[in-house]
């Protein structure tokens, strides 16, 4: 691997690495799953498993990264030849390309909300105005399919060009503006009349509301936030020189993960609440909110379509990680093949998605195991393939990789003591694959 495909700093690669990770994870998921969790439980379990799990599975992602120095593939075959555990990578792909059919759609909705912004259509209209127009349009498919097409086609553009340099430095300005924008939406959310209920709801836990769902939904929205299970972060921390320190890259990504998702839930819940809307109101909840709080600011709209503007970008170096997996081991790193392989599969992505763009409207009648087809491909990527692809990662490292060789790596670019790597190496060993396995079975109901 070449320099100019290694990321220049420790800042521009953790700024890349949670602008991945963060993306609509913990600004568009992160809020409507707590609230149709219960609130303050799911938020405390979602901290816990974030620290024990996801922290651990991060720097485990890493190793596997760095160690390889290639896609999320190669990597694995370099590290372990004539395996099968390859395969983790594969399972990366496929669940990316699910992940990304539904996450387009949800891109496309902030594609489309940002048009509605300048062309006026959000001017003047109350809380119900607001459900009411997005509903509709949500529900219009030459809307939801258009705003949809566009996202896909930029990220395809971005990915066929190459984006690693590009995220860096995009990542290193928009992902602090992403934090200022949020902390002036919390300030004004919580001087709101009835404020104190929605914070209430976040922060004092209510566990007669947890069950073994609530839990695995815990676990999968911890995955979710820090792209877990799915070798997007294998990929990053394989352009990541050697002098860098990888439990403090992945401490402060999950640092600014939680801060990021606390943020969140600062800026909707205290809302919620004093407009009187529902907190489970499910995947849609952010668009019926933000725009109800940025029309109490001066120059709302004006700050409202800045935060979508972020927001997009946010959403858009989510997309680039997840289609640029698939593409880079498809390409094999031939710059003319990645163009054709970009569009082809950015383009498959996009007809996979259609169903879960048409899920709210026309084809809202249609349901797997009971759930929307959208509903069911966020459930499959969060709380399945995720899990599973975590469990896997576990066990490559544990099992696959040599123990002195992991404490060598690790102490690259940083001065990690034995009695932390042997703490970490615990934990990724038997904490986490048996957690995983346990509340996997229990919510699937095998015992």
């Amino acid at each position: 691997m070449n320099q100019r495909e290694q990321f220049t700093t420790r800042l521009g690669f953790i700024l890349a690495a949670a602008g991945s990770a963060i993306g609509l994870g913990a600004i568009w998921k992160f809020p409507y799953i707590t609230g149709q969790n219960g609130g303050g439980a799911f938020l405390l379990i979602f901290i816990l498993f974030t620290l024990l799990l996801g922290l651990p599975l991060l720097i485990a992602e890493f190793t596997i990264g760095r160690t390889g120095q290639q896609d999320a593939v190669r990597s694995f075959k370099k590290i372990a030849p004539g395996t099968p555990w390859f395969w983790i990578g594969i399972l990366g792909m496929v669940t990316c390309f699910i992940l990304l059919s539904f996450y387009s759609v949800i891109g496309g909705w902030v594609v489309g909300y940002l048009g509605m912004v300048f062309s006026g259509d959000l001017s003047s209209l109350d809380t119900s105005g607001y459900a009411a127009l997005f509903g509709e349009k949500i529900a219009n498919p030459a809307f939801s399919l258009t705003v949809q097409f566009i996202f896909m086609v930029v990220t395809i553009l971005v990915v066929a060009k190459g984006v690693q340099k590009g995220i860096e430095r995009t990542s290193t300005i928009m992902m602090p503006a992403l934090s200022i924008l949020f902390i002036i939406l919390v300030v004004r959310a919580v001087t709101l009349e009835n404020a104190g209920l929605g914070m209430n709801f976040l922060f004092f836990p209510d566990f007669s509301k947890v069950t073994s769902e609530t839990i695995l939904e815990a676990m999968g929205q911890s995955f979710f936030t820090l792209s877990i299970g799915v070798s997007v972060m294998v990929t990053y921390s394989s352009y990541l020189p050697k002098d860098q320190s990888l439990p403090r890259s992945a401490l402060s990504i999950v640092a600014m993960n939680i801060a990021i998702v606390l943020l969140a839930g600062l800026a909707i819940f205290p809302a919620v609440f004093s407009f009187g809307l529902e907190p489970d109101a499910g995947p849609v909840l952010l668009f019926h909110v933000l725009p109800t709080i940025f029309s109490q600011l001066p120059f709302g709209m004006f700050f409202f379509a800045a935060f979508l503007i972020v927001f997009l970008f946010a959403a858009l170096t989510s997309a680039f990680s997840m289609l640029e997996i698939i593409v880079a081991v498809i390409s094999k790193g031939d710059i003319q093949k990645r163009k054709k392989w970009a569009w082809i599969i950015g383009l498959l992505i996009f007809i996979v998605g259609i169903p879960s763009a048409l899920s709210f409207g026309v084809w809202s009648d249609i349901s797997l195991f009971n759930k929307s087809i959208f509903d069911f491909a966020d459930y499959l990527v969060s709380n399945i393939l995720m899990p599973i692809g975590a469990l896997l990662m576990a066990l490559f490292v544990s099992m696959k990789m040599k123990k002195s060789a992991l404490y060598e790596e690790l102490k690259q670019g940083s001065r990690i003591s034995y009695g932390l790597f042997r703490t970490w190496f615990f934990l990724i060993r038997y904490v986490a694959p048996v957690l995983i396995i346990v509340v996997m079975l229990d919510v699937l109901q095998i015992w």
